[in-house]
């Protein structure tokens, strides 16, 4: 009688430890894939910053009453095609981040193709809220860069704990999949640096 009393009190014993095991890798799971995507919220917060810059930084160009307005309206068109490529963060995937790389990436290929262009109108040069707006968005795309590191480095912890045996099983049981992370561009290491010092 004694012997079924404690085979029944281990049982139990390792239920509730599993269940104890299951409870909390699961919400280690939740905790870290929230965090990524409230990360992934600055990354975005980032880039809306840049967005608005340029849009003050357009403004600031359209002043110059000769200024290329095909140079313009590239900048304008690639800014509202990045603005509108929109993600959801709790369902983040390859294709989608693929998609808003790419819209992003077109605009920072507009956008140098103006900065480059403004080198041929001193005045503008020489506007000190041209100046400013440069020297924000050069600290944009620092904090942009910053960011998205952090993004990668949570969403590849998380994505690392997912695959990890035994908590793998938990992962799957709880429809926990792999997040996205940000790589290198096609043809990045060769892309042409952005000098914003004229």
């Amino acid at each position: 009688m004694k012997k079924s009393y404690i085979v029944i009190a281990a049982f139990v014993g390792v239920i509730v430890l599993a269940l104890f095991w299951y409870v909390g890798t699961n919400n280690r799971f939740v905790e870290m894939k929230g965090n990524a995507t409230k990360q992934w919220a600055n990354v975005e917060s980032s880039y809306q910053r840049r967005s608005d810059l340029i849009g003050n930084l357009v403004n600031t160009v359209k002043g110059a009453a000769d200024f290329e307005r095909n140079t313009l309206t590239a900048v304008v068109e690639a800014r509202a095609k990045a603005t509108s490529t929109t993600i959801d963060a709790s369902q983040l995937d390859a294709t989608q981040l693929e998609a808003f790389q790419a819209a992003q990436g077109q605009l920072s290929s507009a956008l140098s193709r103006l900065l480059v262009t403004v080198e041929r109108y001193p005045d503008l040069k020489a506007n000190q809220n041209f100046l400013e707006l440069q020297s924000q968005l050069e600290g944009t795309e620092n904090r942009i860069n910053v960011e998205r590191n952090r993004y990668n480095n949570l969403a590849g912890d998380y994505n690392i704990a997912i695959k990890k045996i035994p908590a793998s099983i938990i992962a799957n049981m709880g429809g926990f999949t792999e997040i996205a992370l940000f790589k290198a561009e096609s043809g990045a290491e060769s892309a042409p640096e952005v000098n914003f010092n004229f």
